[in-house]
Formats: C-alpha cells, structure tokens, sequence
C-alpha cells in the first residue's frame, strides 16, 4: 500500500487550508473577510504579498478547484461560529480531529475562561505548526493541549486519556476536513471514541462529501477538479455519505 503524504511530511490540504483562510483574511468584500489573523502569519514571508494584493490574490486564489476557496471560507466561518458559541457556554472540553494548522484556539482566547481545548493531528503536521507559531513569537494558549497520533501504531482512546480529554464531560467534536480522507474502518472507530467521551449536551460539527463524488459521477459543481487536486497530493478521499440515506437523518 502506497504512504500516505501525512505520514511522512506536512499534509499538503493543511496548508492549503491555511493559505485559503491567510487570503481570506485579507479579502475586502465581507461575505469573503474572514477574522483568522493567525494564518498569514504562518505562511512563509515571501508568500504575503501574494494574498495581500488584490490582483495577485485573485491570480492564488484561482488556481484553486471551482467553489473550493468560497466552500472553505463558508465552512470555516460556520464552525468558527459554532466554536464561539461553545466558549460562551462553557463546555468543558473541545476536540479538534486533524487540527492541521487551525488558529481557533488563539483567536478565540480571549473569550475563553475554562474550555480545555485538544488538537489532535499527525506528528509531523504539528510539530511544524508548533515551530511556526514559536518562530513567529506567537503566544500559546495555556488551555490548548497538542496531541500527536500516528493511528497506524497507537490508540486513539489511550491517547486521549493521556493527554487528559475526559470522558462524559460537555464537549464539542470538530472534524473539519477530515471525515472524507478517513477509510470507513477508521470512521467507525472514530465515531465509536466520540461517543464513548461525550457527556450530556455534547455536540458534534463535521463536513462531507457525497458517495457519488468519489464514484466520479460528476453531478456537482467543481467536483471533478477537487478530486484531481486531493489524488495529486498522495491525500486521496476514501469515505462518502450517500445522498439518500443523509437524507432520511435530516
């Protein structure tokens, strides 16, 4: 079976993720103006100029698959107002599955007086984010913990307790991104620890992507470009929702 990017270097849509909130962060028109600060200042320096001229950005952002940059900012700014709103009710516990390079944990620092909050990646993605914020002297947050996982060898569960996420205490799930790259196995299994952890009122916010994107039925819109760009990246989809049974839920 051929490596997965991941598992021996930064992953590739992490950063595309940042750049995409880096330039929306700089964007003019509201609809598009995102508030993570954070991410153009994770960029390498030379990059900064792209994504703060207007005609350069347009240019960057262009070359990103049709409806690809609008979905990220769209889904970023949702789970940022579901974030927000947790804070403000004092869950006890927030978990970030596949942080990647996500900021959530500094903007909102400031709003946050009790919330634990976990970011869960892959070794070799967080350390460089850990590096990146220390060589940019951006201060931690006392109340984020890192934990790395290589899921091939260890257990998700133990890894959890070890870092002290506890179980059934009010906590929000955040998979941002992630539920389409991961197998159905590990869907199930990842699923199953949410809910062995998850106290009373816990809430869970994901995205997705239907079945018949990853049969290549071309239906919607920018569909086939995305696909193309993830399998160019060693970082291919392997999970989808069908449309009918998604349905029959809402």
């Amino acid at each position: 079976m051929k490596e997965k990017r991941i598992e021996s270097k930064i992953s590739r849509t992490a950063e595309y993720t940042c750049m995409t909130r880096a330039a929306s962060f700089c964007e003019k028109t509201p609809q598009y103006k995102s508030n993570d600060y954070i991410a153009p200042k994770l960029l390498p320096k030379f990059f900064i100029p792209v994504i703060k001229i207007g005609m350069f950005r347009k240019f960057f952002t262009n070359r990103f698959p049709a409806g690809m940059y609008e979905y990220v900012i769209s889904r970023t700014k949702f789970i940022d107002s579901v974030f927000q709103k947790s804070i403000f009710n004092e869950f006890d516990q927030i978990l970030i599955f596949g942080a990647g390079f996500d900021s959530r944990g500094i903007r909102f620092g400031d709003l946050n007086k009790k919330t634990k909050i976990f970011e869960l990646d892959a070794p070799v993605t967080q350390e460089a984010k850990i590096n990146q914020l220390k060589k940019r002297e951006i201060e931690l947050n006392p109340n984020v913990i890192f934990i790395s996982i290589d899921f091939n060898k260890e257990s998700l569960e133990d890894k959890l307790i070890e870092f002290g996420f506890q179980k059934n205490k009010r906590s929000l799930f955040i998979l941002e991104g992630l539920t389409m790259y991961l197998d159905p196995e590990a869907i199930d299994s990842t699923f199953h620890v949410i809910d062995q952890f998850a106290g009373t009122g816990s809430e869970i916010v994901f995205d997705y992507v239907y079945s018949s994107v990853l049969r290549g039925e071309n239906i919607y819109y920018g569909e086939s470009e995305v696909i193309n760009q993830v399998n160019d990246a060693n970082e291919p989809w392997s999970f989808g929702i069908e449309k009918e049974i998604w349905n029959l839920f809402k």
